[in-house]
């Protein structure tokens, strides 16, 4: 056990290297040959860089060794046929897609979590606060993003259970946003825009590939190569929508107060 960790850890370390070579390359490149400067503090550099590849190795590893197996398990064992038919609605013969509303619970509470936790959502969040000069909060930007994942896959994995072609959800969604854009305040547009970008990260990606996978492997007459693909692409464009009511939200209530004055 120990012997497996050590060697999928050096696996890990050896591939996150590879993977922060590039961009180191491209950083002292350009401060050397096309700025001509110096390092304000190599040390303190080559320590970040250091610790850049330390977090990632361990957050990585943490991926595979637990989060990864724990949401495919976590799919499989909500759609398995015991289960579902102990939790049911339908007095179908066969199962209906409501008997998967533990599925869709799952999915928008994994949605959620995920989102939150999101270094990359912190990060704009915290900027986006300080560039707004406050108006913008960092907790509420972040609910915002978390509540559109946890609907947008909650709804592809209702999406998966019942079969429906994926580009009848991603053009209507779209078709939202567009009309949206034209309404909301014009300075939440791009940051809505990012808020769709950021969600596809390293926390949410893998528990989200892993729900989706699951679902299509145990749910009958489903494709993992088809049907398991997708739910990054709700977990993209859900928050755009969301971001922008919620703007939309907070604007309305403002010139609410404003004509009760």
């Amino acid at each position: 056990m120990i012997g497996h960790f050590f060697e999928t850890f050096f696996t890990m370390l050896t591939g996150t290297v590879i993977d922060v070579i590039p961009i180191a390359t491209i950083i002292f490149g350009f401060q050397f040959m096309v700025l001509r400067k110096p390092i304000v503090n190599p040390l303190k550099a080559m320590l970040g860089f250091f610790y850049v590849i330390l977090g990632l190795t361990l957050f990585l590893l943490g991926l595979e060794l637990a989060l990864f197996p724990l949401g495919e398990t976590m799919a499989e064992q909500l759609t398995a046929p015991d289960f579902l038919q102990q939790v049911r609605f339908s007095a179908q013969s066969t199962l209906s897609w409501i008997d998967y509303y533990w599925v869709y619970l799952f999915a928008f509470c994994i949605g959620f979590s995920t989102t939150i936790a999101e270094p990359s959502l912190i990060a704009v969040a915290i900027k986006a606060n300080q560039v707004s000069g406050g108006s913008i909060s960092v907790n509420g930007l972040r609910i915002a993003v978390a509540l559109g994942v946890a609907v947008g896959i909650s709804l592809g994995s209702y999406r998966i259970v019942v079969g429906d072609p994926i580009h009848y959800y991603i053009i209507a969604g779209y078709i939202i946003v567009v009309i949206q854009t034209l309404y909301a305040p014009k300075l939440i547009i791009p940051l809505a825009y990012d808020s769709g970008g950021v969600t596809t990260s390293t926390v949410t990606v893998p528990l989200v590939a892993a729900l989706g996978l699951g679902l299509a492997s145990t749910v009958p007459g489903r494709n993992p190569m088809i049907d398991g693909f997708g739910l990054i692409a709700f977990a993209s464009l859900f928050p755009i929508i969301s971001v922008m009511g919620y703007a939309q939200i907070t604007q309305w209530l403002n010139y609410a107060k404003q004509e009760d004055k």
